[in-house]
């Protein structure tokens, strides 16, 4: 009866094991951003596509993993995001949410994230708060922030004589992350904020907002927006003669879908801080190559591609653990080794969750100096990764205190 039980026991672990190690090696993958209003063109659809060739790339389908691709519009609204990253995780079993454009939404998502033990690999929102008060052990921020815009683009306009800023500034959290952090570049590189406006997002119409900016006499009318609400705010302002009458703009958060949208006539001359430019080498090329051959020629913003980089660097992960369903523990193993990247070149993830790697300061090509469609960039500096993104030391992350 015994040698009977015995066997029996060892039949079930031969069983258990051998269909443990048959079990099918799944991903689910989220990418939630906005796909029909003023952040369409920079993240929208664009970053579908960057998520399926990141899946590609990685080769784990050849391998015999199943990775799905679901998407959604949270239409900028931190509680339509909420609900959709709530109803992935409990209802469709998403294991990884990524881009999330929009601060306040990318801010919801981060927390549920969190609670439930997922991943959120933030591509599109700018709030540096996600690696400062809001930081999470479940949570990357990926691209950039508005830390690094504000000592990219803000300093450098500071000390070339943009001593006096008046900031016309979306009002929700991004917005006002952005005025904040380049404000505190303005004041610290000795010079002043002389007034500021806030402006609902996807606002229309800026005419009485640029009258306020004209009024104030500032050198410089910093533009803490993004996006269709970035193009909007400089076409305007070039009607109400604001440059022509001697201020200047300086947009904070400039993509390569705004130059194309704007045109270079009136794009010609913007500085602006990035990671990612598609013509930077032969890796930035080639992708961009297929990105656009999906994208009906258009070429790759930062946060697209951004959403590529930060997927292919987790499935890799993934692939190592053979396993997605511990959101800290991939999030742990993705921070434990650097990160050579074949978009953003070398880099790694801090304690605090932000992602860093050099940073570009660009300048806006004339129509002149442009030999081929998106050939809209020339670069002026090379922001190193240590000098790039917020200190450490400076963080407010409750991870670095526990």
């Amino acid at each position: 009866m015994k040698s009977r039980i015995l066997m029996g026991l060892a039949i079930l672990l031969a069983a258990t094991t051998a269909a443990s190690a048959q079990a099918p090696k799944t991903v689910k993958i989220g990418v939630l951003n906005d796909q029909s209003g003023a952040y369409a063109d920079m993240g929208g659809v664009g970053s579908v596509i960057a998520a399926q060739l990141a899946i590609e790339d990685s080769g784990l389908k050849q391998k015999g993993w199943t990775i799905d691709v679901l998407s959604a519009d949270h239409q900028n609204k931190a509680d339509i995001a909420a609900n959709v990253a709530r109803g992935w995780f409990d209802v469709d079993g998403v294991d990884m949410i990524t881009d999330v454009t929009n601060s306040a939404a990318a801010l919801a998502v981060n927390q549920i994230t969190r609670d439930k033990n997922k991943v959120m690999l933030a591509s599109g929102p700018a709030t540096s708060d996600l690696t400062g008060k809001a930081c999470s052990p479940n949570t990357v921020h990926w691209t950039s922030d508005t830390w690094a815009f504000a000592h990219g683009t803000g300093q450098a306009i500071v000390k070339t004589g943009g001593d006096t800023w008046f900031f016309l500034t979306a009002d929700y959290a991004f917005g006002q992350a952005l005025e904040r952090d380049t404000a505190d570049v303005v004041e610290k590189n000795g010079g002043k904020v002389v007034g500021r406006v806030r402006v609902p997002l996807g606002t229309s119409d800026f005419s009485s907002f640029l009258v306020q900016a004209q009024g104030s006499k500032a050198k410089i009318v910093g533009l803490a927006n993004s996006g269709a609400d970035t193009t909007n705010s400089i076409k305007q302002a070039a009607e109400f003669g604001i440059v022509a009458g001697g201020q200047n703009l300086a947009g904070l958060l400039i993509y390569i879908s705004d130059v194309n949208s704007m045109g270079l006539p009136v794009a010609q001359g913007l500085i602006l801080t990035s990671p990612f430019y598609w013509d930077m080498n032969d890796k930035t090329r080639a992708f961009s190559q297929r990105f656009a051959e999906k994208m009906r020629g258009a070429k790759p913003t930062m946060v697209q591609a951004g959403v590529y980089s930060a997927t292919l660097n987790y499935l890799k992960t993934v692939a190592d653990l053979g396993d997605a369903k511990d959101g800290r523990k991939v999030v742990d193993a993705m921070k434990a080794k650097p990160i050579k990247d074949p978009l953003f070149g070398e880099g790694r993830i801090r304690a605090d969750g932000r992602k860093i790697h050099d940073m570009y300061l660009f300048e806006v090509k004339k129509p002149a100096e442009s030999k081929a469609p998106w050939d809209y960039y020339k670069l002026r500096a090379t922001i190193p990764a240590e000098e790039a993104f917020r200190p450490l030391s400076q963080s407010e992350c409750a991870l670095l205190k526990s």
